[in-house]
């Protein structure tokens, strides 16, 4: 009566219950790990410690764009940070900018505004970039152009080379020196060949540089 359950001898009936059961057990497995395809890295967090130093600092010697909305006379176009640290704008004598970002400041000139008018919004602009001390790499010495930069991200000595336009016919730039200060406070000198790099292509010396360095460029010995 069930010669056709049992072909060549073969239990159907069985082979179908084992099927099920194996299904059964996948399934149980798959719905504990999920489908491979969902298994995706956790995403990245940006912590704020990162993106607050991306700001830009407010140093003296900046130069400054203060816009006041809907108050052109309270506006200035070029507002000179001064060696204190501090601007003058109309109706406000004194404020401190340095050590700012330029929203820190724009709020404050907003507290500052609100004896005067009502409800001002105000707009700091940076023009001219130099930074706080700390954010500046200096170049003395035998330089075409000795002066303060403001540091960028990934400046090299090639950068400053180019800033400065060169050295001077007086320079002996195989004994550059660059001073530069650890966190931890302790000062570290790291010798540099200006000449090997500005004259012989010498990409070996194109160190990148770091906020507060300062290069020395000793004068040649007659």
């Amino acid at each position: 009566m069930h010669g056709w359950l049992r072909p060549n001898g073969f239990d159907v009936v069985r082979l179908v219950r084992s099927v099920a059961a194996i299904a059964s057990v996948l399934s149980l497995v798959a719905c504990e790990a999920g489908p491979f395809w969902s298994k995706a890295p956790p995403p990245v967090v940006e912590t704020s410690s990162a993106k607050a130093s991306d700001d830009y600092i407010i140093g003296s010697g900046d130069s400054l764009s203060i816009f006041v909305y809907r108050n052109p006379d309270l506006s200035e176009e070029a507002v000179a940070v001064r060696p204190d640290g501090r601007i003058s704008t109309p109706l406000i004598e004194d404020i401190v900018a340095s050590g700012k970002t330029p929203t820190q400041l724009a709020r404050e000139i907003e507290q500052r505004l609100t004896k005067f008018i009502q409800e001002p919004n105000v707009t700091v602009i940076v023009r001219g970039f130099i930074g706080p001390p700390d954010r500046q790499v200096r170049v003395i010495g035998e330089a075409t152009d000795p002066v303060a930069l403001p540091y960028r991200d990934h400046m090299t000595l090639l950068d400053v080379m180019i800033a400065t336009k060169g050295l001077t016919k007086y320079a002996a730039g195989n004994r550059a020196v660059i001073v530069r200060t650890d966190p931890d406070g302790k000062r570290q000198s790291i010798r540099v060949r200006l000449n090997d790099l500005t004259k012989d292509g010498d990409i070996g010396q194109n160190v990148e540089m770091k906020p507060g360095d300062t290069l020395i460029i000793p004068q040649t010995w007659f």
